[in-house]
């Protein structure tokens, strides 16, 4: 008896975090709380549609659950770019719809239908956080890790929702649905819950730029300045990283912790793919290691000639975190920031 109430909870469990989220973030994390929502809207259908077999919920659930992945979609697409996502991802939301609602008057295989849509926008999550071409441009320089892991996370979730669909068929197909409710009860408890927190660490790690943008519009007028070299070559390449890193150096934006790859694009007017492909063809990094890289050195300079604490020291050299502070830290010079500045001390 205890998958019957199972949606119940994580319905209710995901809207008490909806409204948390709201009340403590509510400008920067809006869409995580109507993705919270839509999940709890849909888990709640889900148990009901089992619960009470009425038709109005069986025609609800497969509308609801092929706008799950598309909303995850959309919003990971609003972090890594400031492009709106074309109009194709709504298609398969709204055959669904027209399909439930024309239900019986003709038999659209909507199971088989998103099912391969879970299928292919969990691929697609995947593959988005393994591209190195497109790295997240709205996404706080020091939480790209995170955000990387997020999409990985909601990509593994979608296709696990897939398994679950699969799952059911068989079934459907061996014991005419004998334990369909066990499955689909502890599958969306699962799934559900992580693919939202997902979408709230990704949410979360996004900065706000609205009150950026603002004082950067000189910045973006020349956004799209062409740079006068062949595409692609290793001169245009030095030439971006070189205007970018005098911009990144001269106005020391490596000290913003909220920077992102879009910010330092508009500063330096040149599109954020020229920056993230001169970097990585250049140095061997990504462009959050690169940037590290001047902030572990201004973070240096402070543990020799300061006795501020470490604490103090991260914050002012642009990490958002004590913990990056410290990887990105060893992983430049091979020691934790105690061992340097203790190092730096016998050496004077």
């Amino acid at each position: 008896m205890l998958a019957v109430p199972l949606p119940f909870v994580v319905s209710l469990m995901l809207c008490v975090l909806a409204g948390s989220l709201w009340l403590q973030r509510r400008r920067s994390t809006p869409l995580a709380c109507w993705f919270l929502l839509m999940c709890a809207a849909t888990t709640a259908v889900v148990g009901l549609r089992w619960t009470l077999d009425w038709a109005v919920f069986r025609t609800m659930q497969p509308i609801f659950a092929s706008i799950i992945p598309v909303a995850a979609w959309w919003i990971f697409s609003k972090a890594s770019s400031s492009r709106k996502p074309s109009w194709r991802h709504a298609v398969v939301p709204v055959a669904v719809t027209v399909g439930s609602l024309t239900y019986p008057l003709w038999l659209p295989p909507l199971d088989i239908i998103i099912t391969g849509q879970y299928v292919a926008y969990g691929v697609m999550l995947w593959c988005a956080a393994n591209d190195a071409e497109h790295p997240p441009e709205n996404v706080r320089l020091s939480d790209w890790q995170w955000a990387i892991q997020s999409k990985r996370v909601a990509g593994v979730m979608l296709l696990f929702s897939a398994l679950i669909d699969g799952a059911m068929t068989v079934d459907f197909m061996l014991t005419d649905g004998k334990h369909a409710l066990w499955i689909l009860s502890l599958g969306h408890g699962l799934m559900l819950p992580i693919l939202a927190l997902a979408v709230i660490c990704i949410s979360m790690n996004m900065a706000d730029d609205s009150a950026i943008e603002r004082t950067d519009s000189s910045s973006a007028d020349v956004l799209l300045e062409a740079i006068s070299l062949p595409e692609g070559s290793l001169a245009e390449q030095q030439e971006v990283m070189a205007r970018t890193e005098s911009v990144l150096c001269e106005q020391m934006l490596y000290l913003d912790s909220n920077l992102t790859l879009a910010r330092l694009a508009r500063k330096a007017g040149i599109p954020a793919r020229q920056i993230s492909t001169a970097v990585n063809k250049l140095t061997q990094q990504n462009i959050s290691q690169w940037v590290n890289q001047f902030r572990i050195e201004h973070a240096k300079t402070l543990l020799k000639q300061t006795d501020d604490p470490i604490t103090q020291i991260y914050m002012d050299s642009g990490f958002q975190t004590k913990s990056n502070f410290h990887r990105e830290f060893s992983r430049i010079t091979g020691m934790t920031p105690s061992a340097y500045r203790t190092q730096s001390k016998v050496n004077d």
